[in-house]
């Protein structure tokens, strides 16, 4: 199967799973099940995922799947030079990486994930990882730890709007409150990967019209 015809099947899948709500909530509040840095007993795995899908690349913005059964896959927002469009790449791996076998746990990284890329505008690739670092920086407590799950992992990286260090949350899929834009609008930059330029412009609208209404709300809630 070619990278392409991978990249399109894959983003189905993942388009289903992002649309089945991990998160808990009743119906006075929202807390999502993310936190800061790493689940406990997940570092290791992680770890070699990110390395083998960034391929040596720092992106500005990533989101890493981890899976309980499927192989992994992932987002990556890459700056551009200057005021140069920036490369949207979405990865999956050729076979899982985490396995057991012979009764032990095994990182198959020796191998060469199926990638596509596309340029993506540079300002809109700026409201992007703004919102992005926004939402999870305000509706994730700095002092909230992400916390052990079974399931299915999503590990999120964001540039340091102050310079520092990239941050990092990770936990169950958003289900509610703001965050589940970011969910959408992943949907999007997925679809956009494997569309002709003429539907990739389209899906850059419809992407700035998300960006739209999530900023609205964050500036009603604000307010």
């Amino acid at each position: 199967m070619s990278a392409r015809a991978l990249g399109l099947a894959a983003a189905v899948l993942l388009a289903q799973a992002w649309a089945m709500p991990s998160a808990r909530a009743d119906d006075e509040a929202c807390r999502l099940d993310l936190g800061r840095g790493w689940p406990p007993a997940t570092e290791n795995y992680g770890t070699a995922v990110e390395q083998l899908f960034f391929a040596g690349a720092r992106p500005a913005l990533s989101l890493t799947r981890l899976p309980a059964q499927r192989v992994e896959s992932g987002v990556q927002l890459i700056a551009g030079e200057g005021e140069g469009d920036w490369t949207l790449r979405y990865t999956v791996a050729d076979e899982r990486i985490d396995v057991w076998s012979g009764g032990k746990r095994e990182l198959r990284v020796g191998q060469q994930p199926e990638v596509v890329q596309v340029p993506m505008p540079a300002a809109l690739a700026r409201r992007v990882l703004a919102d992005w670092q926004r939402v999870l920086g305000t509706q994730v407590p700095a002092e909230r730890s992400a916390e052990f799950h079974d399931g299915e992992v999503l590990l999120f990286v964001v540039a340091d709007p102050a310079g520092g260090e990239p941050l990092r949350f990770s936990g169950l899929q958003p289900g509610c409150g703001p965050a589940t834009a970011l969910m959408e609008q992943l949907d999007l930059m997925i679809e956009a990967t494997d569309d002709s330029d003429e539907k990739r412009f389209k899906r850059w609208r419809e992407l700035e019209e998300s960006l739209d209404q999530l900023e609205q709300s964050l500036a009603g809630n604000a307010g």
